[in-house]
């Protein structure tokens, strides 16, 4: 079989070996000079390039459509992936949180693992080669053609990624050609991304980071998933591993039914959190109410607390109501934001949306419309948390296509 492979990025590498392991003969089309520019800087360099779990857990990480990747999930684990690379001679460590990286720390040495792999089974690459379309006849694929000109092949595997960080080369071509071949497309959505929030107040605390604290995500007033680990807030709003993650359960809503509440004390429940605002009431009761809460907020969070609670920052302890105290306590409890917007693709880390996965085989990637052509990775409308998740989907869904091709 003659297997053309569209883009060499995660999903185009993985899915060309497999192919090319089974004795066909495979091309990889790249738009870009080289191999995996998104892959150089994933894990900010370094490439967090799976998740050591067992695939159940995995797919609890799964934010959008994880049954239709639990096939290939469990065909291509993160196990498996960890020993592929290691056979391929690349040297793995797990870091906090199960995250899984390259001993040298070097997001290229993956990309070189996986170009190695392909070599050795005799992939060639075309570099600098956009592809334009793929055309189809009587429902197969027939023809491939680039800027260069027109390709005979009997497959061709879609793996151009989505529409994050445009700088690598993800400019939703995929999603054209999907289109092209009568395949409907879940509107892309930037995912893992920070959030813009309403007012001004989060420019006073641009710079802030808070550690374990709790972000609760609510949808016309109803919990919807919450969040604890860490947090930032920017010169747009906020950032950080708990909002990336939050991001993508929310980029498919109407934002304007959506609220965020931050527990800044999780640790401490209303009852202990009152006692202690209570001890330091009474140890600093002749104090600025502004002075008295340093030892319970960052400085810069306790002007912002104060006027959510319509408190004055020189206002004496000793004059503080109970009212007051119990609005002071619901506010570091409940910091309360919404949001306006979310961040551009060309900061979100992935790209939630894409080819519709009701339309494409779960076990082998092809399309259920088009004889031959298939779709791995970013293109389809698959997405997970941060961790290593998504890099691991892109491996599995690119197994699936190019191993079902014998």
């Amino acid at each position: 079989m003659k297997v053309a492979v569209i883009g060499a990025g995660a999903a185009g590498l993985m899915a060309a070996y497999a192919a090319a392991s089974n004795g066909n003969d495979v091309t990889v089309f790249e738009k870009n000079e080289k191999c995996g520019k998104k892959i150089y800087i994933t894990g900010k360099g370094r490439c967090n390039l799976t998740h050591e779990c067992l695939p159940d857990e995995f797919l609890s990480n799964v934010v959008n459509n994880a049954k239709f990747l639990t096939g290939s999930i469990y065909a291509f684990s993160p196990e498996k992936t960890v020993n592929f690379f290691e056979d391929g001679g690349l040297a793995l460590k797990t870091e906090r949180g199960a995250r899984v990286f390259p001993v040298s720390d070097k997001a290229s040495d993956v990309t070189k693992t996986l170009e190695k792999y392909c070599k050795n089974v005799g992939v060639k690459f075309k570099f600098k080669e956009k592809t334009l379309k793929i055309n189809i006849l009587n429902s197969t694929i027939s023809d491939i053609v680039t800027v260069k000109g027109k390709y005979l092949f009997d497959k061709a595997i879609v793996c151009t990624g989505g529409l994050s960080y445009p700088s690598t080369g993800s400019d939703g071509d995929g999603y054209e050609f999907a289109k092209a071949a009568g395949h409907k497309i879940v509107t892309p959505k930037q995912g893992l991304c920070g959030l813009n929030i309403k007012g001004g107040f989060y420019k006073q605390l641009q710079g802030i980071t808070l550690k374990n604290v709790t972000l609760s995500v609510y949808f016309n007033g109803k919990l919807l998933r919450s969040f604890f680990g860490e947090m930032l807030f920017t010169h747009f709003g906020i950032s950080g591993p708990i909002v990336l993650s939050a991001s993508s359960y929310i980029n498919r809503l109407d934002l304007n039914l959506v609220k965020l509440s931050v527990d800044l004390k999780p640790a401490l429940d209303s009852d202990v959190l009152d006692k202690r605002i209570l001890r330091d009431f009474d140890e600093f009761k002749n104090k600025d109410i502004a002075n008295c809460l340093k030892n319970l907020l960052p400085t810069a969070f306790i002007p912002v607390i104060l006027e959510r609670c319509s408190i004055a920052s020189v206002k004496k302890v000793n004059a503080i109501t109970k009212t007051e105290r119990q609005s002071l306590l619901t506010s570091i409890k409940n910091f309360d934001m919404l949001v306006s917007g979310l961040r551009g693709f060309e900061e979100a880390i992935i790209t939630s949306g894409g080819v519709d996965v009701k339309e494409i085989n779960p076990k082998t990637m092809e399309s259920k419309l088009v004889k031959g052509l298939y779709f791995c990775g970013e293109v389809l409308d698959v997405d997970a948390l941060t961790g290593g998740f998504n890099l691991q989907i892109a491996f599995s869904t690119g197994y699936a296509a190019g191993n079902s091709i014998k």
